[in-house]
C-alpha cells in the first residue's frame, strides 16, 4: 500500500477514535457553539458579551472559533465548576499582565457569586509566580471593575443586586 494511502487511513482513523473517545469532538460545530453560548448566557446573567458579539461582526471565524472551541468544548467540559474555572482564568490572565481579558472574567466570577475579597486574594497571589508589577497592575484593573460595579444602577430587568453584566 502505497505510503500516502497509508498516512491518509491513519489520519483518518486517528479522528474517527478521538470522536468516538472526546464526545466534544463528535459534536457538530453548531452543537458546540451552542454549549459556549449557553456558557455565556449563564456566566454574563443572560446578556450577550460584548466583546463575543463585536468579534462577530469584525472576525466570525475566531468569535465562531472562541465560542465552539473555548466555550463549548474546554468551558463545558465536566471536572471543574464555573468558580473554579473563573478563579483559574482570572489567575492566569492577571499573571500574564492582560487585565482587560482578566476583568471579563472577574466581571463573570461576581456574577456566579465569587466575592471581590476573593479577587483581590488572586492579585496577592500572583506576586508569586508573575511579580509585583503584574499584581499591581492586576489589582488597579480590579479596583476600577469594583468602583464600576459600585456606581453601577442596575434596574430589576437587567441585574439584581448590582451585579452588572459583562459589557
Amino acid at each position: 500500500m502505497p505510503d500516502v494511502i497509508r498516512l491518509s487511513l491513519a489520519a483518518f482513523g486517528t479522528v474517527t477514535v478521538l470522536a468516538v473517545a472526546h464526545p466534544a469532538l463528535a459534536d457538530t460545530v453548531e452543537e458546540r457553539r451552542a454549549k459556549g453560548a449557553a456558557v455565556i448566557s449563564k456566566l454574563n446573567n443572560g446578556i450577550p458579551q460584548n466583546n463575543l458579539e463585536n468579534m462577530r461582526r469584525e472576525f466570525p471565524f475566531l468569535a465562531e472559533a472562541t465560542e465552539a472551541y473555548a466555550l463549548g468544548d474546554v468551558w463545558s467540559r465536566p471536572g471543574l465548576d464555573d468558580r473554579t474555572r473563573q478563579l483559574a482564568a482570572v489567575a492566569t490572565f492577571a499573571a500574564m499582565g492582560m487585565t482587560d481579558l482578566m476583568t471579563v472574567h472577574a466581571r463573570y466570577a461576581l456574577n456566579i457569586g465569587v466575592t471581590e475579597d476573593e479577587l483581590k486574594e488572586i492579585a496577592y497571589m500572583i506576586t508569586v509566580p508573575a511579580g509585583f508589577p503584574r499584581a499591581i497592575v492586576a489589582s488597579q484593573a480590579l479596583a476600577r471593575l469594583f468602583d464600576e460595579r459600585a456606581q453601577a444602577t442596575c434596574s430589576v430587568a437587567t441585574c439584581e443586586s448590582a451585579i452588572a453584566p459583562t459589557p
